[in-house]
């Protein structure tokens, strides 16, 4: 069998410039037509080896690689979402990634998501630093090699770019990956290439198309031996083609596919039909836009094809597909699918959150976030937000509901608003989980003012002389707050011993709620008589109970530092 092109998946925040980078590579202009600019789709290009070659001309003499592979199979993503997608049991079936990094921002948001899913799969990969035209004073040359390009700058640019560069090597280290810019590197199979590119200009795209190809061949040739027998994939999208109706548009990242071959196809439940047409994009097309394609009648992995088939409706993208030649495979084949399906999905009788995306990859993507930010998970399943997840929602303890790039049917909004469930809808993993933990916060904040306003605060107060103005039923009399804080209906207490509750305070003429440290105010006691169980210059304090010392203690943190510093004196007490 014949040594596939490596599959390798685009990664990095969004509008960092993946696609562009892309269209620079295929000479294309997709992302031109992408709404606001931005990735809405999984898309698949593939690059032949004679066009990788062509562009890196001297680069491709001076290395003297001895190029086995075909060409590279590119997946373009909408931030992370494909590289969860594409997927095999055992982790992404990425080769290799390229994470973009806009050398002028640094790490961003759907950097860190990306950073998460390349560490989970294991996945090899290096740093496009993109948008170097744009460092104060850099002059480009169209398609120039970086080093090259970069030894006819001045000593100011070059300044600057290192300075970048060396900031992403930080950020890098930070989370414990060791990185250098790519011509610095001294072990391969131990630090991620860090290669300065503009996709405007093309400078840096010899050398960062030389370095993965290099890569793959060195590091990853028994990965790309293509297996006999049964053909896998992944599906990216399924939509309607002019003259074949539904179709799905497949990676496949292992052995062949013929027309008329039986296909299985993983979903809610499993499908078994026929590969009625098989149909490829022009070499250096991008599957997710083009209109024409070339009817085939076989392919071998990797690539990218469109399929054509009976009973395609109900079909999720990001479903694993099988194919094989013979009826005696089908039962073996669906039990893998059907395996790899139960891995995703989770369905338990735990306390947990409930979650509702696109695809299984997005599923599988959210899945791990939720888990690594100790976020407990109740049912995670494919589709629409339905009125039966709210509902189930609402009898958990925290009732919450994750919509990941679908939609939330009326009546189950409309339960949600009643019910009080939370959903968090988007199609960016990382804005869930901020909603989520900021709502979290907020709870918690709530909970916690809750229970400092059922308590008695810690408070101390000395009876001003003079300030008598009337010595029983009801005592009142001027005080100042010393430590803490005072409130109606607190109980005081002298030398550890009960003497009545505040009836009223007053400020200036005024009834007030509460007093503290630094007020003068007058208190109404019932109960006690100037001259018998309290006098002028006497000190007293608010009578805590257990319970009050308990949560006080709990949410100390909250507290103003002199009731701290009280709270401290009551404990060692």
């Amino acid at each position: 069998m014949p040594i596939r092109q490596p599959i390798i998946s685009v990664l990095g925040h969004v509008d960092s410039g993946k696609t562009t980078l892309l269209d620079r590579i295929r000479g294309s202009t997709v992302a031109s037509g992408e709404a606001g600019g931005i990735t809405q789709h999984i898309g698949a290009s593939e690059v032949p080896i004679n066009k990788i070659m062509g562009v890196c001309g001297s680069l491709a003499k001076k290395m003297n690689v001895d190029v086995k592979i075909p060409g590279l199979l590119f997946i373009d993503t909408p931030g992370h979402e494909a590289f969860i997608t594409l997927r095999r049991r055992g982790g992404s079936i990425a080769d290799l990634a390229i994470l973009i990094i806009d050398v002028n921002e640094g790490l961003q948001k759907q950097t860190e998501e990306s950073l998460t899913f390349l560490k989970e799969f294991k996945t090899p990969f290096v740093v496009a630093a993109t948008k170097i035209d744009r460092i104060l004073g850099w002059r480009s040359e169209e398609n120039a090699c970086f080093l090259k390009g970069y030894s006819t700058q001045d000593a100011r640019a070059q300044d600057e770019l290192e300075e970048k560069i060396y900031r992403i090597v930080g950020q890098l280290a930070e989370r414990n990956i060791k990185s250098e810019r790519f011509d610095r590197v001294e072990d391969f199979s131990k630090q991620v290439c860090i290669v300065p590119v503009s996709s405007l200009t093309g400078e840096g795209i010899p050398d960062l198309l030389m370095l993965l190809t290099g890569l793959a061949q060195k590091y990853l040739e028994k990965r790309l031996k293509v297996t006999e027998g049964i053909g896998k994939g992944t599906i990216l999208e399924v939509k309607e083609y002019r003259g074949l109706g539904a179709t799905i548009d497949v990676i496949l990242y292992d052995g062949c596919v013929s027309r008329g071959d039986i296909l299985i196809i993983g979903g809610r439940d499993v499908i078994v039909t026929k590969v009625k047409a098989l149909l490829k994009p022009e070499p250096l097309k991008e599957m997710r836009v083009e209109r024409v394609f070339q009817t085939i009648e076989s392919a071998t992995a990797a690539c990218g094809v469109k399929i054509s088939s009976p009973d395609l409706s109900g079909v999720i993208a990001g479903s694993p597909v099988r194919f094989v030649k013979s009826e005696k495979d089908v039962e073996a084949a669906t039990a893998d699918i059907a395996k790899e399906i139960e891995e995703v999905e989770i369905e338990t009788e735990n306390d947990g959150v409930i979650i509702k995306a696109d695809t299984l990859g997005s599923l599988e993507g959210l899945i791990k976030v939720l888990k690594d930010n100790g976020i407990p998970i109740r049912k995670a399943k494919v589709g629409n937000v339905l009125k039966g997840d709210v509902m189930e929602s609402s009898s958990m303890k925290k009732p919450v509901v994750f919509a990941f790039n679908v939609d939330v049917l009326p009546d189950a909004d409309e339960s949600a608003k009643k019910a009080g469930v939370e959903i968090f809808k988007s199609n960016i993993i990382y804005r869930l989980i901020e909603g989520y933990q900021k709502w979290e916060a907020d709870l918690k904040k709530n909970a916690e003012a809750k229970l400092l306003d059922s308590v008695t605060h810690p408070g101390r107060m000395i009876i001003l002389r003079g300030y008598v103005f009337r010595q029983s039923k009801p005592a009142i009399f001027g005080v100042e707050i010393l430590a803490g804080q005072v409130k109606t209906g607190y109980k005081l207490k002298k030398n550890g011993i009960m003497i009545g509750e505040v009836k009223e305070l007053q400020a200036e003429g005024d009834n007030v709620p509460m007093a503290k440290a630094g007020d003068k105010v007058a208190v109404s006691m019932d109960g006690v008589t100037i001259g018998r169980q309290i006098n002028e210059g006497d000190e007293l304090e608010n009578a805590l109970s257990g319970r009050d010392l308990e949560i006080l203690a709990r949410v100390k943190h909250k507290l103003p530092e002199d009731e701290r510093r009280m709270l401290d004196e009551m404990q060692q007490i």
